[in-house]
């Protein structure tokens, strides 16, 4: 491929560290701070049923799919005021969720990937979620950071795609999209025409016919030994 890219935007959830853990570990906080400050909310509402209620809310108001913030503080204030506490303190209750919501655990090799892809090229990340890299061990590593809340619309959409290009003063076809899902991140990407890069830690078998990643890799080293052979001043 004699593609160079001038920039890659870049996933963050199960792309830089998986989410899964992080999300329960998140959870488990929140229910141990409603234990202590809103105990029937806390036995009303436990884990799943905290888990449950937020996929609800998700369901119920699919003008917020983009915006998993708000999901989860309306499950917040939904629980306090069904269980006789006050909502008000919903603020407090996502503030805890949210600080352990950016404790990540970062895949072995990311740091100094990072480090490497971003001598070669400017790095912009471009999310669904609503990590705030300012808050984990990435901080300073990105030139900005654009997530769908901010954005008003979630990847595949074409519009967070061509806002982070335009962001960086580039055609689409002079960025590079990098992350771990087929459809959000590869597909939306050729479709916004972005070049994709799909990272594949996991050995899975490409899902989509009539589409197929510019690049694909098992982690990012593997990038960045790509853009070492490609990319240069």
């Amino acid at each position: 491929m004699s593609f160079r890219p001038r920039a890659i935007t870049l996933d963050l959830d199960d792309t830089l560290w998986p989410i899964e853990p992080v999300i329960e570990r998140a959870e488990a906080v929140l229910h141990d701070w409603l234990c202590e400050h809103a105990p029937r909310a806390a036995e009303r509402f436990p884990v799943l049923a905290m888990r449950a209620l937020r996929d609800q809310i998700a369901s119920d108001n699919p003008q917020l799919a983009h915006d998993y913030s708000t999901q989860r503080m309306e499950s917040l204030r939904y629980a306090l005021a069904q269980s006789g506490h006050d909502p008000a303190h919903s603020e407090h209750a996502y503030a805890v969720f949210f600080a352990a919501r950016n404790e990540v655990d970062l895949y072995p090799e990311v740091l100094d990937a990072l480090d490497r892809i971003a001598a070669r090229v400017p790095i912009a990340a471009l999310t669904n979620g609503n990590a705030d890299l300012a808050l984990t061990p990435l901080a300073g590593r990105f030139v900005f950071q654009l997530g769908a809340r901010e954005h008003g619309a979630a990847k595949p959409d074409a519009s967070i795609f061509h806002a982070a290009c335009a962001r960086l003063k580039l055609a689409p076809g002079e960025v590079l999209h990098v992350g771990d899902d087929p459809h959000l991140d590869v597909v939306g990407a050729h479709a916004a025409g972005l070049r994709g890069c799909w990272i594949n830690r996991h050995g899975h078998v490409w899902p989509v016919d009539d589409v197929t990643p510019h690049l694909q890799f098992s982690d990012l080293t593997a990038l960045a030994d790509w853009l070492d052979d490609h990319v240069w001043d």
